[in-house]
């Protein structure tokens, strides 16, 4: 059994680049595809997911400096810095949950295929670390580890259905037929750009308001090119940030060189799995006549719309501002800002891409990752010790990425009750959301039947 655990833990230490060209050359293996065309689509998956990591690296390496500088140059004082997912996902996956958290939310999903309580086919292993994390907060906020196995299957379970509900909006905005995104953060937040989305739309003046950067364009001409306007935005964070000349510049072209290489990389991704995603809904669909799959694959792939990488730009130096109005907040945005996109990817879609929109609901999104956060930093500090990942005994340690996962606090909250208020303002919220989005994804599947 050990052995077996170790290999897991082997696999699972890899990290996505390299652990899902393995599994989709497995996949595709399995599927009936020759040895040759399951290997360029694990080599295109992995040439992607290097690609997006070095562009995420180039924003976080520049872009999180001029976001310390903001809050310094603002009187912005939080005592807190977010390591962001790459700092929690490896302390996940140490954690005695994770070692049974893939099993366990593989045998989910597919009891819900065959009960017909999802569509979804998931085969993004990697990001079980978010059901993982979820396991894991609650075995130490319980002390019961059957409790955090039974959060990972509840956290799995709704991220199916959260696929589901949304595999319309994934084909028709974003053109990805037969694709779901059963994600831990852009699927947790997509019910609340639903119900802001009903909210907007009933307010007169605002609901008319709709530009994204097509539009302007159109309008303003070659100044709102894409590149251009990534220029103009990273040398407006430079201004905020007190940089100089040369500094202003530079992070300019860095942002130029961010929303042009994006969507670049996301095509490689996306070349190594249409093909295996085709071929597993054509099976699927010949087993199981009149029943339509969708294949659950890492949100990266939405990160190549152009409005998703302004909308990330964007949401720079405005969680920041956002973070200086969340009441007792106690930390600072920093490694989760580069990958700010994750949050609001879905958002974009629901709102057809209009930015105005998605911006507002951005807003909101963040507002409550971050107050969710400061909930949740004793629990994530003491998933840090147990990996052996904390510099000194008063440190502490927090992520906005699931660790401000209104999901994972949730379903901590309930099974451990200590903070009710919380559980009850947050709790429903969400739930108001999620019904919202239920009756709204009906009729989204109306839509596509006629």
């Amino acid at each position: 059994m050990d052995i077996i655990l170790d290999l897991v833990q082997y696999f699972v230490d890899l990290g996505a680049a390299v652990m899902l060209p393995i599994v989709i050359f497995v996949v595709a293996i399995c599927l009936g595809q020759s040895v040759g065309k399951a290997i360029k689509s694990g080599i295109s998956i992995g040439i992607g997911f290097i690609g997006i990591g070095l562009v995420i690296s180039l924003m976080l390496n520049n872009l999180a400096p001029a976001a310390q500088a903001m809050s310094a140059n603002f009187g912005i004082s939080m005592n807190l810095i977010d390591i962001g997912w790459p700092g929690s996902s490896p302390m996940t996956w140490a954690s005695k949950i994770a070692l049974v958290a893939i099993p366990v939310a593989i045998i989910i999903n597919l009891v819900m295929i065959a009960l017909k309580l999802t569509r979804v086919v998931n085969i993004d292993i990697w990001n079980i670390w978010h059901f993982a994390f979820t396991g894991a907060i609650v075995n130490i906020a319980t002390d019961s580890y059957m409790l955090g196995i039974a959060a990972v299957a509840v956290h799995a379970a709704f991220a199916y259905k959260i696929g589901d509900w949304f595999a319309p909006t994934t084909e028709k905005y974003f053109g990805l037929e037969g694709i779901a995104m059963p994600h831990g953060t852009t699927g947790t937040f997509a019910p609340v750009a639903v119900f802001m989305d009903g909210i907007l739309s009933r307010i007169p003046v605002i609901k008319d308001i709709d530009f994204n950067p097509t539009h302007l364009q159109k309008r303003f001409g070659v100044i709102c090119d894409p590149a251009i306007m990534g220029a103009i935005m990273g040398v407006v964070i430079g201004i905020l940030a007190g940089y100089d000349v040369r500094g202003i510049l530079s992070l300019g072209i860095q942002m130029a060189a961010v929303i042009v290489l994006m969507p670049v990389v996301v095509k490689y991704i996306m070349g190594g799995l249409m093909p295996i995603s085709e071929v597993a809904r054509a099976k699927l669909q010949k087993k199981f006549k009149n029943s339509k799959f969708y294949i659950g694959l890492d949100c990266a792939l939405l990160l190549g719309d152009p409005v998703v990488v302004t909308a990330s730009l964007l949401f720079i130096p405005i969680t920041i501002i956002i973070a200086a109005l969340v009441p007792g907040n106690q930390i600072l945005p920093f490694g989760d800002l580069p990958t700010i996109g994750f949050f609001i990817a879905m958002a974009v879609g629901v709102h057809g891409g209009n930015l105005f929109r998605t911006l507002i609901t951005g807003c909101v999104v963040m507002f409550i990752t971050i107050w969710v956060a400061n909930q949740m930093i004793g629990l994530h500090t003491v998933l840090a010790a147990n990996a052996g990942q904390l510099t000194s005994a008063a440190a502490q340690v927090i992520s906005l990425d699931q660790g401000g996962n209104p999901v994972t606090y949730i379903i901590t909250q309930i099974l451990s009750c200590t903070n009710v208020l919380g559980l009850a303002a947050v709790g429903i919220f969400y739930l108001i959301c999620v019904v919202c989005t239920i009756i709204w994804s009906k009729k989204q599947y109306a839509s596509m039947d006629d």
